[in-house]
């Protein structure tokens, strides 16, 4: 029997909002009077400033209540948006494999990271990552970090041996001491100094990725699935 060569139907743009939206309030039941709030204050204030610019004119202030309502409407996707994102996080905090995932979505175009593990102990899930980019090369761990000794020394090693003199920075993903949340890991990657050039980067990448050993037999850690814990977005 063929199969159907019918493209699948992408949601559309409220299908997506609406999507958001529950996923959001589901983590802060507040959210709709959060947002009731934001478009009250929107037209709230559009209306004081029709009566500031032109009190005896009815067609300005309501022309300035819609503004205010247009505006109320931004402010309020750009507040759920930030939400789903914190909500996101929360959801992801400590699962396998959330570590991939946040590199592989949130460093963008300056940053180069695969969602895949560089190392992993199969029998205890510990793992560690890399991302390289103008920051020089960034090895994460995740698990218990006194059983990712071994695979974070053998990663910097590799990187040494390959990409002599460019910086290498270890970060710990958790809550302890000398750990980044995970919800933090993103921007502390971004923030760290350039300490390469592009083409530096380019050439690190190059040889890294020449070295760097298959995992593909190795087994994916389970616990995490990115399709049903990323915060939808409209589009």
């Amino acid at each position: 029997m063929a199969r159907s060569t019918t493209p699948e139907k992408r949601p559309g743009f409220f299908s997506q909002l609406r999507t958001l939206f529950t996923f959001t309030r589901n983590a802060f039941p507040w959210l709709p009077y959060l947002l009731i709030g934001i478009l009250v204050l929107g037209v709230g204030a559009g209306i004081g400033i029709g009566f500031v610019i032109q009190p005896v004119a009815w067609w300005s202030v309501l022309l300035w209540a819609i503004t205010g309502l247009m505006a109320g409407i931004l402010a309020a996707m750009m507040t759920m948006t930030r939400l789903s994102t914190k909500a996101m996080y929360r959801q992801i905090d400590g699962m396998p494999g959330a570590t991939g995932h946040v590199l592989s979505t949130s460093l963008g175009r300056k940053w180069q990271a695969s969602e895949m593990p560089v190392g992993i102990n199969p029998k205890t899930q510990e793992a560690v990552y890399r991302a390289i980019g103008r920051g020089g090369v960034v090895i994460v761990g995740e698990g218990t970090r006194g059983r990712l000794t071994r695979l974070v020394n053998d990663e910097r090693s590799k990187i040494k041996r390959v990409a002599s003199g460019v910086p290498i920075t270890v970060l710990y993903v958790g809550h302890g001491d000398d750990e980044v949340p995970i919800a933090k890991l993103a921007s502390t990657i971004k923030k760290l100094p350039k300490a390469i050039d592009r083409a530096t980067m380019a050439a690190v990448i190059k040889r890294v990725d020449s070295v760097s050993q298959s995992l593909a037999s190795l087994p994916i850690p389970k616990g995490m699935d990115p399709n049903r814990v990323r915060a939808p977005r409209p589009r």
